[in-house]
Formats: C-alpha cells, structure tokens, sequence
C-alpha cells in the first residue's frame, strides 16, 4: 500500500469494463481514490455505491461527464481542479461507443464515434495533464479491431482526413449502415493508438516528467454494453452466446479478466517506465503497421486541436505540430 494518496479517474467506470477495471483498483489500495467519470448521475451513484460495498474502499465518488459534449468535459476539467481531490496519478480513457443503427452525432456536430472514442478523450487528456502527477500514467482503452490482418470479425478501418471522420458524407455510399458503423468504430481505435504513440513522443520531447501513456486491447468482451445498437437476434447472440466463447477462442475474454488487466497498466510497479506501448491484456504486443504511421498520427492530433478548438490556456502540451 502506498503511503500517499492519489486519484484515479476512470471514464465510463460505472459499468463493465470500467466497472471491473474501478474495483480492482480501489482494492489495491485503499488510498486509491476513484472517480468515476459518467454522464449519468443516477447510473454512477448506484456504481458509486456498489463499488464502496464490494472494495471496502470509501474513497470513491463520481463527477458527471459526457464525452459527446466538449463544454461537458471542460465542464468536468473545471470542477475536478475545484475539487479537494488528492493529486491526479492515472487517467483511464475508457468509455466508448458503437452505433449501427443509423449515424449518431455528439452534441457538437460530430459523428458520435469519433467524436466519443476518440476526440473526447483527447480533450480530456490534454486538459487534464498539467494535474498529472510527474509519475502518473495514462491509459487508452483501443481494440485489436484496429488491426486489418486480424481475423476479428470487424471490417478495417479505414482512415481519412480527419475532418471527414468528424463530419462524414452520408449521401455517397451504398453499404449498408451496420458495415459503416462497425468500421467507424475500428477507425476510432486505430486513433486511440495514434493519439497514444502521439502524446507518448510529445510527452517525452516537452516535458520533464515521467508520466506514460499506453494503448490495452481488452479483446473481445461478449455481454458487455457495446453492442447496444444492436438488433435483438445480435442482441442475444453477443449476451449468451458469445460468451461460451472465452473458454476456447484466444483474445476472447470475461469482462473480469480484462478490467484486471487493464487495472495492472495503472497499479503495476513494472510499467513505471513503460510508455507508447500497446498492450492485449497484460502482454505487450505489437500494434498493426497501419498504427505506426506518423503523418496519419500528426495529421489526427492537429485535426483534434481545431475540432476541439483546445487552446494554449487549457494544456502545457504545445497544440502546433
């Protein structure tokens, strides 16, 4: 147990993956304080209390967050600094969505996948960093649905200016809106990779901490909340049949085992140093080809600046290439 306290905030902790990732974290150390960033209240008060029965850990609250609003999230920087919270040690960048209904848009304008998975999460981290402890860590929550030569099940992503990522043309294409929801969700992992590696090299070339950032593929979780665009029959396959599946298919996992895994990226000594890495589960792996692609990388970050419309005043990090 560390003698000090520090904060951990966990983005879309109230429910599966960051539920599981929450607790084993504040049962680690009972100095760990949790925040547990969500856009609902009433759902986060009920993982709130939940969380505190099943750790015996007091020390975990939640701050209203939603990730498709930029006002909300710099609404939750401003009152997370108000608050008397100890200093920040981890970021977990957690939540996330998938749509194959028809296209969502954030409260911005944006298409919602991007604008959620990945842009959210990139204005919360850079606005939160200067609060990081010099040792702190962040992790982004990707997929190994980012990489083309895995057999996941899941079309390739495909990126593009990132301007047509945040406002897509939907008049053009023929395919049908489950393909293009699904590949908009593997694009929007294969940017929470870029904006790994991107932030890692920034870090490392601005700054003088050591505060790391890593990617976590938790693999494929069957009967977790991502599948709620789903039709009913896809509904109940992803609920009870998938799940059979993690006794037998490799990268196939139980929402437990991947929140402990994830959990070890912010609690385990042995990654003190470790950063721009890509992790599936606890093992360090490497992320597709197509992830390390730099102009890609620099071309997203400074979209993500001007989408965002960060600023100088909201992050130490310079927002220029």
């Amino acid at each position: 147990m560390s003698p000090r306290k520090q904060t951990i905030i966990i983005t879309g902790g109230n429910s599966g993956l960051g539920y599981e990732c929450a607790k084993k974290v504040a049962e680690f150390d009972k100095n760990n304080h949790v925040v547990i960033a969500c856009r609902n209240a009433v759902k986060a008060k009920k993982a709130v209390d939940s969380l505190i029965l099943e750790t015996n850990n007091p020390n975990i609250t939640s701050l209203e967050l939603d990730l498709s609003s930029l006002e909300s999230i710099r609404g939750f920087v401003r009152e997370f600094s108000q608050k008397k919270y100890p200093p920040l040690y981890a970021l977990v960048c957690n939540a996330g969505v998938q749509f194959i209904d028809k296209t969502h848009f954030t409260k911005d304008g944006f298409e919602a996948t991007f604008g959620v998975n990945h842009l959210g999460h990139f204005l919360l981290a850079n606005m939160l960093f200067e609060q990081i402890m010099h040792s702190g860590r962040i992790v982004l929550v990707s997929s190994g649905t980012h990489d083309p030569l895995k057999k996941t099940g899941m079309p390739a992503p495909v990126f593009v200016d990132p301007k047509i990522l945040a406002y897509p043309d939907q008049t053009s294409s023929n395919e049908a809106i489950s393909l293009i929801g699904r590949r908009r969700y593997t694009t929007s992992k294969l940017c929470n990779l870029y904006f790994t590696y991107e932030l890692a090299s920034r870090i490392n070339q601005q700054t003088e901490t050591n505060i790391t950032v890593n990617a976590f593929d938790p693999g494929m979780m069957p009967g977790t909340g991502l599948a709620q665009s789903y039709n009913p029959l896809m509904k109940f396959v992803w609920k009870y049949v998938l799940p059979a599946l993690t006794l037998f298919i490799p990268n196939v996992n139980t929402v437990r085992q991947s929140g402990k895994a994830l959990a070890a990226l912010v609690t385990d000594s042995k990654h003190n140093r470790t950063t721009g890495k890509y992790f599936e589960g606890t093992k360090e792996i490497q992320s597709s080809e197509l992830s390390y692609n730099n102009e890609n990388r620099k071309q997203l970050w400074k979209a993500s600046v001007e989408l965002s419309k960060l600023n100088k005043t909201e992050t130490i990090l310079e927002v220029g290439l």
